[in-house]
């Protein structure tokens, strides 16, 4: 863009230094604004990505504006005009440069709670992870419970059994002796051998033998039952 100097201190120049004080009006009004959202944000306000772009495209327009204005100070023939656009020029620059440095600080600040959610969310969910995890170690300690439970009521109706059973042989047992020594009486009395007597007593000692050995197998049994549902 073509630039003309006029009066010494420069039509055009003018031109642009108002242009840039507009700008900086603008910029620093929506610095304001964006530390107010800020702040209400923290307190459950909504912040405005678009005004903080918009902030920053402003300022990178008036550092823009500088750089064409410090070409055309330059350009003034009178040094006092030259030296009085230079601090001009230069005083916006410095604002521009503050402006930057707030805009650059809220975008830090923006950032680092952007990054405290994140971490904040991740803890969360690492928590409830482990909530669960220890939900599902109560919920299979239930179980084993209830598993321990119905094994025991198992072995205690397999014990109420096997008390009956034996039961039933012990009653068994004694109708049999009452049965051989009834016999015997009646084998005393019709005189028959001793041999005979002698056979008798071996017969119920195999009986007995046989009815131990049942029983035995019968607890055996309960144990491998037991043992197997358990």
């Amino acid at each position: 863009m073509a630039m003309t100097i006029e009066g010494g201190g420069g039509g055009t120049l003018s031109a642009i230094y108002q242009s840039a004080k507009k700008l900086l009006l603008k910029a620093r009004d929506g610095i304001e604004r964006v530390e107010r959202l800020e702040s209400s944000t923290s307190n459950g306000g909504l912040d405005s990505p678009e005004l903080s772009f918009a902030v920053k495209k402003d300022i990178s327009q008036i550092q823009s504006l500088c750089a064409e204005m410090d070409r055309l100070w330059r350009s003034i023939a009178s040094k006092p005009q030259r030296d009085l656009w230079k601090r001009k020029v230069e005083q916006v620059a410095e604002e521009a440069e503050s402006l930057k440095e707030s805009l650059d600080r809220y975008f830090a600040r923006k950032q680092r709670r952007m990054k405290e959610a994140q971490e904040r969310a991740e803890l969360l969910g690492r928590a409830n992870g482990e909530s669960s995890h220890v939900l599902r170690i109560f919920d299979e300690e239930a179980q084993a419970m209830q598993s321990v439970q119905n094994s025991k009521r198992m072995l205690e109706d397999s014990l109420s059994t096997g008390s009956a059973i034996l039961t039933k042989y012990s009653e068994q047992r004694e109708r049999l002796k009452r049965a051989q020594r009834k016999a015997l009486d009646v084998l005393n009395t019709v005189g028959l051998s001793n041999s005979v007597l002698r056979l008798i007593e071996r017969r119920n000692r195999v009986d007995t033998w046989i009815k131990y050995f049942g029983m035995g197998v019968t607890i055996v049994i309960l144990y491998f039952f037991i043992s197997w549902r358990g």
